[in-house]
Order: structure tokens, then C-alpha cells, then sequence
């Protein structure tokens, strides 16, 4: 039997369009797009996919989307995009498949329920599977598990079953609406570089973590990090605020100093200081509490599974836990500072 390393090898040689890039205005045409990589079909059309599908489809991917909201898939429908009713017609119709779901279920659900990706299939359409939602990495190896007993219904070169690729992302609503998303890939490391002209489609960079459910725990160990960081910006404004210190005063400190961190410099959580950011618009529009409190319940699981002491992550998650309970689950996590903290906008 070939080595895994010879494998691979075949699989490269195998796919030359795995060396082209997107341009840098972000406006190639369709003849430079990959012809294994062509055909994607997007699943989830939320705050984030809705601006990843578009994208694509602006790289001149020819791409085919579903998602459970009716308004949303009527706004690609009336721009030309085809539509369809289940994750399984999608995938009829596509090479690659791209799911962008808030939770584990609602991805299991997406692959395994009623007319789902691969519900009672053992010949699949698509050669490969991206899943760029925040699961826990056992969903992911799962489901990798599953797609790599399947079956092609034809083959493409040297590619004889369906790979899956767990790519969740960071940036949030701002990155994924810029295409400057960083994208956290776990899987088969040839598969990965296969995808990578896909991936920058709709992101600036991609980083490789290594085998299946890798990206995943990367996710949830930066999205860890995230909210400990917003919670530490976010309780230093509210005191500095009732220490008589003007919070654009501690963010300018902030930033030029020790004390310089995304939540500060980029994403500010007191609103008034910074424009463009959901503290801006009364938290609307960014990276729900709700998922954050998800979020880092999966890093609470992981940790116990491994034996990790986390009571930084318990502390943080019992906070945002708090705050989807007094009514902020849609808001961005950053109104911890207004609604936990009572911080005050800037006059």
C-alpha cells in the first residue's frame, strides 16, 4: 500500500490549480477559478456566511446556496443565484460544500439529518467538505469520519472518497463583509492546499493546525482568549470611568501602551470611542453573547476532557451566561461593558 506521504504527493501532482491564487483587487474572472473547485454550494446564511456566499460568488465561483431563513435566500434568488430547499440538493449540484452554522446540532444536523449531506448516502457529489462553523472538534472528527467512508459518485483525479476540511474563521461580521477573514484549517494537509485559493476567496490568510478537528480547537481556544480579553477591557473602562478617567483618555493609554489588545484597538466595547464597531450601533450587528456563552462552553468541555483546570473560561462563561439571561443573547458579546459592568457611553 502507498505511503500517506506518497499519497499526498499523487494527490498535488494531480492538481495543479491548487497554485492559483486570487487576484488582489478580488475581481478575477471565472476562467481563473480552479474547475475541481467551481461548483460550491454554501449552507448557512447568517451574519457571517451571507457575506462569505457573496463573496464567492463576486470571485466568479459559481455557487448554490440553502439556508432555513426564506428572506435570505429570496435576496440571492433575486440577484440570479440558484436556490435550494435541502443541504442534499446543494450538494446534487456542487463540487465543494461550505456550511457556516451557529452551533454542533445544527452542523449535525446539516450532515446527517433528513435530506441532509450525506443522510443515507454512501455516493457523494462533492469531493469536498468545508466546514467553517465553531463546533466542538469531536463533531468535527465525526464527521470527517463519516465523509471518509463514503463514496465519489465520480472521480476527481486521484481523489477516490470525500475529504472534509473542519475551516472556522476570526474576524467577525466586519472581516467576513471586507473578505479579510483568517481562516483555522484542520484535515488532510493536501486537501488543505487544494482549498486554499477557495478559502482566500473570502479571507486574506489561512493557517494549517494540523490533522482533523484542529482548526476546531484552535477556534475555540481563540475565541477563549476573546471573550477574557473583552471582559478584562471592558471591567478596566467601567473602573477607570468611576475613577474620573474619560475612556477614550484609557484608550489612547491603552493602545500605546502594555494594555494593547483587538478589543481595545480594534473592536471597542465603550460606545461613543471608536465608529464601526457594534458599541456604535447599540451592539447590533456583531458576534452575538449567545454564541460567545456557546462558544466557550465548548472550551469548558474540552478542557475537562484533557484534565485542564479553565477558571478564567468558567468565570467568563457564567458571565455571558448572565447576560443572554437578562434579554442580551442577540447583542455583540461586547456589551458586557454597558450591560454587566453598567459602563457609560462617551459624551
Amino acid at each position: 500500500m502507498a505511503s500517506r506521504g506518497f499519497r499526498v504527493h499523487r494527490f498535488l501532482r494531480s492538481c495543479d490549480w491548487i497554485r492559483l491564487r486570487p487576484n488582489l483587487n478580488r475581481g478575477f474572472s471565472s476562467d481563473a477559478v480552479p474547475s475541481q473547485l467551481e461548483r460550491v454550494g454554501f449552507i448557512g446564511l447568517g451574519n457571517m456566511g451571507y457575506h462569505m456566499a457573496k463573496n464567492l460568488i463576486t470571485a466568479g465561483y459559481k455557487v448554490t446556496v440553502h439556508d432555513i431563513n426564506d428572506n435570505t435566500m429570496k435576496k440571492f434568488s433575486e440577484k440570479g443565484v440558484p436556490t435550494k430547499e435541502t443541504p442534499c440538493q446543494v450538494a446534487e449540484s456542487s463540487d465543494v460544500i461550505i456550511t457556516m452554522l451557529p452551533t454542533s446540532s445544527n452542523v449535525l444536523d446539516v450532515y446527517f439529518g433528513q435530506n441532509g449531506l450525506i443522510e443515507s448516502q454512501n455516493h457523494l457529489s462533492p469531493w469536498l467538505f468545508i466546514d467553517s462553523s465553531t463546533v466542538d472538534p469531536q463533531t468535527s472528527r465525526k464527521i470527517s469520519m463519516s465523509i471518509s467512508k463514503c463514496h465519489l459518485k465520480e472521480k476527481k483525479g486521484y481523489v477516490e472518497k470525500p475529504i472534509m476540511l473542519d475551516a472556522p474563521v476570526s474576524g467577525g461580521v466586519p472581516a467576513a463583509e471586507a473578505g479579510t477573514l483568517t481562516f483555522m484549517v484542520g484535515g488532510l494537509e493536501a486537501a488543505y492546499l487544494a482549498a486554499e485559493p477557495l478559502l482566500l476567496a473570502m479571507g486574506k490568510r489561512t493557517i494549517y493546525c494540523g490533522g482533523s478537528g484542529n482548526g476546531a480547537a484552535a477556534k475555540i481556544c481563540n475565541n477563549l482568549a476573546m471573550a477574557i480579553s473583552m471582559i478584562g477591557v471592558s471591567e478596566a473602562f467601567a473602573l477607570g470611568q468611576n475613577l474620573g478617567i474619560r475612556a477614550s483618555t484609557l484608550t489612547n493609554i491603552f493602545n500605546s501602551s502594555s494594555a494593547r489588545c483587538w478589543s481595545s484597538d480594534t473592536y471597542n466595547p465603550v460606545p461613543g470611542v471608536m465608529p464601526g464597531v457594534p458599541s456604535s450601533r447599540n451592539y447590533d450587528g456583531g458576534f452575538a453573547s449567545k454564541l460567545m456563552a456557546k462558544d466557550l462552553g465548548l472550551a469548558i468541555t474540552s478542557a475537562a476532557e484533557v484534565g485542564l483546570e479553565s477558571p478564567l473560561t468558567s468565570k467568563a462563561h457564567n458571565i455571558y451566561k448572565r447576560l443572554c439571561e437578562k434579554g442580551y443573547d442577540s447583542k455583540d458579546f461586547s456589551c458586557v461593558f454597558r450591560h454587566y459592568y453598567s459602563g457609560k457611553d462617551e459624551n
